[in-house]
């Protein structure tokens, strides 16, 4: 955090060596997700569309502060891992994703829409976003969080866990100028997150007939879904042993084009009029 405080310092110092101005677009690209489900293998079943809108004012040639409003969906599955330990384990969710952030941008090679007109940029901020994980069942779709799949709540086990959190988002980019009116930019961002539970899945199995006594058989059924690849195996019931990793929280990734329009009478300040403003 103490890194993020430095770089909203430094967008926000009162920059006045060349004209200010917005930027609004959209956003169009991919949402992908890694964590406990996230397969060893690439594939191309885990991206998933991701969209939004994108508002920008810039300093300077060199600083801008970006909120975006974006929105995806992040899947995960274990049947797509080449390691038959975690095929067993045959748990997968999917989860629509909606994230606030505001993110200071920096330009490399300074940028502006008439003479600077590429730059490489890097960026990192904070971000609030909304999640959901769900999961088919029997032909019927559940919500993970309410049925506490890994005994949140009970004696000994973690609390319940939100589904609205914090992330840091940090990434790179180029951005180009088409014309002096309009922008368009390629980045790829990870969300680092303050939650393993994107997924549903964290730390270890509860056991089974204390989950059914608890939230109901569906809890239990949920939890554990080795049984369903082997229909005439009971139930396993394997309380204590991993169910997930953990030790490092759950990512998500956004990656694709921004295309903006730049309103050069900028908000509050003087506007570009004519290149000779630099």
């Amino acid at each position: 955090m103490k890194y993020i405080k430095i770089l909203f310092f430094i967008a926000l110092l009162p920059f006045t060596s060349s004209a200010q101005y917005l930027e609004g677009g959209v956003f169009l690209g991919t949402s992908s997700y890694y964590g406990d489900l996230d397969p060893d293998n690439l594939n191309t079943e885990g991206l998933n569309f991701g969209y939004g809108i994108v508002a920008k004012y810039n300093l300077n040639d060199y600083v801008a502060i970006r909120a975006s409003l974006l929105g995806g969906q992040l899947t995960g599955d274990d049947a797509l891992n080449d390691d038959e330990r975690i095929r067993d384990r045959n748990l997968d969710f999917r989860s629509p994703i909606a994230e606030f952030a505001i993110i200071p941008e920096f330009n490399i090679l300074g940028y502006n829409p008439y003479d600077r007109i590429f730059s490489p940029y890097v960026f990192a901020g904070i971000a609030f976003f909304r999640f959901n994980p769900q999961t088919d069942y029997e032909g019927q779709t559940y919500q993970l969080q309410p049925l506490r799949t890994e005994g949140q709540g009970l004696p000994n086990r973690p609390t319940p866990y939100s589904l609205t959190e914090f992330a840091i988002p940090l990434g790179a980019g180029v951005k180009f100028s088409l014309t002096e009116s309009w922008n368009v930019s390629f980045e790829m961002a990870y969300r680092f997150t303050f939650t393993d539970y994107i997924d549903d899945v964290s730390s270890t199995y509860v056991d089974r007939d204390e989950l059914i006594a608890a939230y109901g058989e569906t809890s239990a059924n949920l939890a554990n879904r080795t049984s369903e690849l082997y229909p005439n195996v009971d139930p396993v019931n394997a309380a204590g042993t991993s169910r997930g990793n953990a030790t490092q929280n759950d990512r998500y990734l956004f990656t694709g084009f921004t295309m903006t329009y730049n309103f050069l009478n900028g908000f509050g300040s003087r506007g570009y009029g004519c290149p000779n403003n630099f």
